[in-house]
């Protein structure tokens, strides 16, 4: 309970929920470990439960008709992930899986559905809603006005904070994804960048010796 209690206080989603309504959400919310690559659902899968990422990585994304993996989101620690099924949906409308070995929380539909009958606890879902939204604009606005390195110095900074080393789980491919990037023009970035002498990668171990982010 302490830790979904400290990831609810922390997390930028439920930022100005009172702490009745995080209260509320800890007390339903049931912790699954998963291991890299494993599937949390499938698209078309039934879905009776959206979730809260506590740890880890969770990729989302649909299959294109050729069979082409489109990645629509990389979820980080601190957001909630296919409540759609909460509005519209009883099946999820794209596939999970953990990129590194994560922890994520179950919220059950119908136990949330419960807790949204109180008006405080509903209030405080649909401004964390419209925060959601606003930071999805914010998002676009990034893939436009921002280049291939700047919005990978920008991610790892948001990702793993600001140190002298990071200890990279990601796959490279992942990672472009997650910035919207092709594999192609990621590796290009990644080569202008070692260049330029802003960052030194070996391994896992990344170094950022000069950030533009």
């Amino acid at each position: 309970m302490d830790d979904i209690a400290g990831l609810l206080a922390r997390a930028e989603f439920f930022k100005g929920a009172s702490e009745r309504s995080k209260k509320a959400l800890s007390q339903i919310c049931i912790p699954k470990k998963l291991k890299k690559r494993q599937t949390l659902f499938m698209e078309g899968d039934k879905g009776v439960c959206f979730y809260l990422c506590g740890a880890g990585n969770i990729q989302v994304f649909k299959m294109d008709p050729n069979g082409k993996e489109i990645v629509l989101k990389v979820i980080q620690p601190g957001e909630i992930f296919a409540e759609v099924i909460l509005f519209e949906n009883d099946v999820y409308p794209a596939s999970a899986v953990a990129i590194s070995d994560s922890l994520v929380y179950i919220i059950s539909k119908h136990e949330f559905s419960c807790l949204l009958e109180t008006a405080q606890f509903r209030d405080d879902f649909i401004r964390a809603l419209m925060r959601k939204q606003r930071y999805l604009v914010e998002q676009i606005h990034t893939l436009s006005a921002y280049n291939v390195e700047d919005r990978f110095l920008r991610f790892i900074i948001e990702q793993y904070g600001v140190k002298p080393e990071y200890a990279i789980s990601m796959s490279k491919k992942d990672i472009a994804a997650a910035i919207g990037a092709t594999p192609e023009a990621f590796s290009r970035a990644l080569l202008s960048l070692s260049k330029a002498g802003v960052i030194a990668w070996k391994g896992k171990a990344l170094r950022i010796r000069a950030s533009r982010a």
